[in-house]
């Protein structure tokens, strides 16, 4: 079954993505304060999602937005994280090869962790866009 947009839907989400921005902050702070929940991006980017209407593919690009966001907040969180924790590791190397040693398994695990954070928000907050939209046309 293929849905297309309505023109009320393109003509109030068309004004240069204010509307999309606006919406996507809106998912990416219901996620941060849901996040005790599991899920909590889906639920997010369902909330990006829903104010676009029947347009999915809207959807998922709000979502995804609220989730970039998201990983915005989780960078911040775990570079503060990660700098504290640093602090210890630089001396300690099961080799004893010293500081560089160090600074290399930080800068690995920060790149990791980032990688994962971005796949994880941004897919779950598309994820949640789609179904927002999805939701608007069943339910509205």
């Amino acid at each position: 079954m293929e849905h297309s947009p309505t023109s009320t839907t393109e003509s109030a989400l068309d004004d240069g993505g204010e509307c999309l921005l606006f919406s996507a902050l809106v998912g990416a702070v219901a996620s941060v304060v849901l996040s005790p929940l599991p899920g909590s991006t889906v639920l997010g980017g369902a909330l990006a999602g829903y104010p676009t209407g029947s347009d999915r593919e809207l959807g998922v690009k709000s979502g995804a937005v609220s989730g970039l966001f998201v990983s915005l907040v989780g960078t911040v969180l775990g570079v503060v994280v990660l700098g504290f924790f640093s602090i210890f590791a630089i001396g300690v190397t099961p080799f004893e090869l010293g500081f560089g040693l160090g600074i290399l398994g930080i800068v690995i695990v920060a790149l990791f962790g980032l990688l994962a954070l971005l796949v994880y928000t941004v897919g779950l907050g598309a994820l949640g866009g789609y179904l927002g939209a999805y939701l608007h046309e069943e339910f509205a």
